[in-house]
């Protein structure tokens, strides 16, 4: 079953539930976004029925938009209780901290921050919304200094996105602050199927430009990546599937990963995979793993095979959010046509209505593994080459 919301459902995965005849529910979002009669549409009430009978149903959401509806219409269930126990990182921290005695967090309430002294906390350290998507109001400090001048780029990034998504995506009412681990962030696709046991169908590279960049600008995925870390990751996510009794469940994990291999989860974000259809439409370009398919028939990747022809290329997600520090009401446009010339191998590029997100779009290209020109740029770029100004 497919639960969509907006913002975004990419043509790929529409492609997909049409040719596997997928369930997907009629909410009023989805055929507002979806105008396609021949799917094969179930209604709220079927899809509330099927969860009554089978409290395990596979379910997917394209969008965490669709957790309101979740927690409207399957309160019944043990499904918005799940999706909490991961939203929520402060509920997330307090689940697996036996595993990390050693790491430290705190939950503060957004008018608590104001009271938070330097020997309470610990630096450096992360700050963000305990409720969170797509890096907003996320900030890394290294010191107390750090720490007071921060406090008004918060409020002012906060009052800037809250009208871009509901509370249940973006709930800047808590904060958690929590130890800054160095080390390499990964972001993995996985499901849990029927028995529990851990699928991963994605493994990719977070890069930064520097240790204080807390953007999500560039990841990549290759043989290479995979095979650095997937015996330890396969573990840990066992570990957190264990922990939270998940059977027929996928999710998008964030984690770190330091020099010795030691795994220090990040956050986890449930029923779906990367947002705006970006990880799991990935995976179909890399390594034509379609990751909607594998985890709604409860198939399992076979890794060896799918690399005998993907030995020497890496593929990449671009996120082209607007770090241009332009307000979007001062842009006439976005060059998408220059910004597909900056690159060997675009392989699918998504505009995004970036006065409504404060994104221009996203884009998927290949390189190969040992060119790291086109990404060292766009890491670093603040996409004014591409902005068009209002006269």
């Amino acid at each position: 079953m497919i639960l969509i919301d907006q913002p975004f459902a990419s043509d790929f995965l529409i492609k997909t539930i049409k040719e596997n005849k997928f369930q997907i529910v009629e909410t009023s979002i989805a055929k507002e976004m979806i105008d396609d009669c021949s799917l094969n549409w179930i209604s709220e009430n079927e899809a509330i029925d099927i969860y009554k009978n089978r409290a395990d149903f596979p379910i997917y959401t394209n969008s965490e938009n669709a957790i309101g509806w979740i927690e409207k219409n399957l309160p019944f269930s043990e499904l918005p209780a799940k999706i909490q126990l991961f939203k929520n990182k402060i509920a997330f921290r307090e689940l697996i901290k036996d595993a990390f005695p050693n790491y430290f967090f705190k939950g503060v309430k957004f008018e608590d921050l104001k009271t938070i002294t330097e020997a309470s906390i610990q630096f450096p350290l992360i700050i963000k919304p305990a409720v969170g998507f797509f890096s907003l109001a996320v900030y890394k400090m290294d010191n107390w200094e750090e720490w007071a001048s921060t406090q008004p780029k918060i409020k002012t990034e906060i009052d800037s996105f809250k009208k871009m998504y509901p509370k249940e995506v973006v709930d800047a009412t808590s904060f958690i602050l929590e130890a800054y681990i160095e080390g390499e962030e990964h972001a993995i696709d996985c499901y849990f199927n029927e028995k529990g046991e851990v699928v991963i169908l994605n493994i990719l590279h977070h890069i930064f430009s520097s240790d204080k960049d807390v953007s999500d600008r560039v990841y990549s995925t290759s043989k290479e990546i995979f095979e650095m870390y997937y015996a330890e990751i396969e573990q840990f996510l066992q570990l957190i599937g264990k922990k939270a009794d998940l059977k027929n469940f996928p999710m998008h994990v964030e984690i770190r990963i330091d020099k010795n291999k030691n795994i220090i989860p990040i956050e986890i974000n449930p029923l779906r995979f990367g947002g705006w259809c970006t990880t799991g439409d990935i995976s179909w370009f890399a390594f034509g793993i379609n990751s909607y398919e594998y985890f709604l028939q409860n198939k399992k990747p076979d890794w060896k095979t799918v690399f005998n022809n993907r030995q020497t290329n890496k593929y990449n997600l671009i996120v082209l959010d607007n770090n241009s520090g332009i307000k979007e009401s001062a842009i006439e446009s976005f060059n998408y046509e220059l910004l597909l010339k900056d690159f060997k191998k675009p392989l699918n590029l998504r505009k995004v209505d970036y006065k409504k997100y404060r994104v221009f779009g996203f884009l998927f290209t290949e390189t190969s593994i040992e060119n790291n020109t086109e990404l060292k740029y766009i890491l670093t770029s603040d996409l004014k080459k591409y902005i068009i100004f209002r006269k």
